[in-house]
């Protein structure tokens, strides 16, 4: 049985869907859906982990996941698990990681599929000279998510 439930957040709120084995989708809104009449405890547990995420207390998330995607798509999913809390990486440092240093755009591409933001963070991947670029939810969240992390990673206040 799939499930949806929202959480407020600094962004605006965050949809949570899935069912009783996995988050398939997390992505933010400028309002609130409607949430299932079925919470399972996983709900209960995403909400909860990506609440103390906004408040800093969170770095890692222990969610079960799964996205629906090509084996390279879920190979750059992969990745952008590795890059740490904090931290950012470019896209041509994960094609390189893949073995594939070509394929830049290709990366690209699968970033923006990502399906479940944040835990799978989308938003740690940046240019090659070290500018913003390219984020579904928008340039201002993805801004917000990096500096919110280096603050509780580094004691950094602002990052760009």
């Amino acid at each position: 049985m799939n499930f949806c439930t929202n959480i407020e957040c600094p962004l605006g709120y965050l949809k949570i869907e899935g069912n009783t084995e996995f988050i398939y989708s997390i992505s933010f809104s400028d309002f609130k859906t409607i949430d299932t009449e079925f919470q399972p405890e996983l709900a209960i547990v995403a909400s909860l982990q990506l609440s103390q995420y906004f408040l800093g207390k969170r770095k890692v998330f222990n969610l079960p996941i799964h996205q629906q995607g090509t084996d390279f798509q879920q190979k750059v999913w992969t990745q952008l698990t590795n890059i740490p809390y904090g931290k950012t990486c470019s896209y041509s440092t994960i094609a390189r990681k893949l073995n594939h240093p070509k394929s830049v755009r290709a990366v690209g591409n699968s970033n923006g599929k990502n399906t479940i933001a944040i835990v799978v963070p989308c938003h740690r991947v940046i240019g090659e000279s070290g500018k913003l670029v390219g984020y579904a939810a928008g340039l201002e969240r993805k801004k917000w998510l990096l500096q919110h992390e280096a603050k509780f990673a580094n004691g950094v206040q602002t990052l760009f």
